[in-house]
């Protein structure tokens, strides 16, 4: 395969001339293709590498997984980074102007790509760009790279969550941008039995699910006109028409958390979800205020969600580091939201450790009879939250989920 240098129509030849040849023929099949990233792409090819920002003409930062650091190789003006923001949105099927100077776009193989134009944005043409991993990665990968802590605790805690796929609990995924909440929701669909249909549906998609029945839906913001937005809660209605055996929403982040709950709440089990959160305490409150902006009360949301999700699974990012925390369910106190410590169940038979406490003892969670997210729905008193959090895990490790 010979040798390819995207080459923009407002590029300066002199300064592409004299950039070194990018190597296709030298990159791994399963890469992702960043073509057309153009005079980024050469920053995107490794596969170590989650997101690339651009600030105007101050210079180009990458994120292989540790840290930022700045590019000394880039050198590009403001017009030129400007007309690349043009280009990389209108790829994306969008156009962005000082009318629209905030636009959020996703190309081939799931990049995202976020551009901000002045006056939006006082220095410069910014650009932010979010690279998936080409690997799908599983419960058993993951597990492997640490994310689930030492090797003999991150054994029962796979088990754990597979069985906890089997019995199709509502499964609420939590944490940070970029502490992994997108990989880890791909890797439990993909161990869903492969005769169930799973209807996924994302603000803009990324999700990459090992399996053999995904039907994703995407939605989309009006155009020019003001016409043509096809929101998440209306995806969510139109989902429910479609058979699902499993009910996806990529991440909840506004008033389609109504619609979700009323979902999960009318028989369809084996959902799953993520949500942005600082803590696994912070949860109820954020779910609170997303339940607010449907015109629902905080008591709706409380005895909706104690109802509807079963398990929740808090993942934290320090120092460069993710980890999954203890994991958590919901209850009520004095009919407030809150979130208490549980434990993993593992299959019959295992007595190994995966949470606060051993399977079959007291505050173990879920029965082992039934879904876990209707033995939750008792009113508890508040618990302390002692257990320790597994070992860190590199963040190269996973792939980075959208902000």
């Amino acid at each position: 395969m010979p040798s390819f240098i995207a080459v923009p129509s407002y590029a300066d030849p002199a300064a592409v001339s004299a950039a070194p040849a990018l190597d296709v023929s030298a990159l791994d099949v399963s890469a992702l293709d960043v073509s057309a990233l153009g005079p980024l792409a050469r920053y995107a090819i490794d596969g170590q590498v989650t997101d690339l920002f651009v600030n105007g003409d101050a210079g180009l930062w990458s994120d292989a997984g540790h840290g930022l650091v700045r590019e000394p190789g880039w050198t590009c003006p403001e017009t030129q980074v400007r007309a690349l923001a043009v280009r990389l949105i209108a790829l994306g099927g969008r156009h962005i102007d000082e009318a629209s100077p905030c636009v959020d776009v996703r190309l081939a193989d799931g990049i995202r790509v976020h551009a901000v134009l002045p006056p939006a944005s006082s220095t410069g043409t910014l650009l932010s760009i979010r690279l998936p991993r080409a690997a799908r990665l599983s419960l058993a990968a993951l597990a492997r790279a640490g994310l689930f802590g030492p090797e003999e605790a991150a054994a029962g805690v796979v088990l754990s969550l597979r069985a906890a796929v089997q019995r199709r609990e509502n499964v609420l995924i939590t944490g940070a941008a970029g502490s992994g909440k997108t990989t880890l929701l791909a890797a439990l669909l993909g161990e869903a039995p492969s005769g169930e249909r799973l209807v996924v549906i994302e603000d803009v998609a990324e999700l990459r699910i090992d399996h053999p029945h995904v039907v994703a839906l995407e939605s989309r913001q009006a155009n020019l006109e003001g016409a043509g937005r096809i929101g998440l809660e209306s995806l969510l209605r139109e989902a429910l028409r479609m058979r699902p055996d499993r009910l996806v929403l990529g991440e909840c982040r506004g008033g389609e958390i109504r619609e979700l709950l009323a979902a999960l709440n009318t028989g369809h089990d084996g959902g799953a979800g993520t949500l942005h959160a600082n803590s696994v305490r912070d949860v109820p409150a954020r779910l609170e205020a997303l339940g607010a902006l449907a015109g629902m009360s905080p008591e709706a949301v409380a005895r909706q969600t104690v109802s509807a999700i079963g398990l929740v699974l808090h993942l934290e990012r320090r120092d460069g580091l993710r980890r999954l925390a203890p994991p958590a369910r919901f209850a009520l106190v004095e009919d407030r939201l809150v979130t208490v410590p549980t434990a993993l169940i593992l299959p019959t038979g295992s007595t190994e450790r995966t949470g606060s406490t051993e399977r079959g003892a007291p505050g173990a969670g879920a029965a082992a009879g039934g879904h876990g997210r209707r033995a939750a729905a008792a009113p508890l008193d508040a618990a302390s939250w002692d257990a320790a959090p597994p070992d860190a895990v590199p963040r190269d490790a996973m792939q980075r989920d959208p902000p």
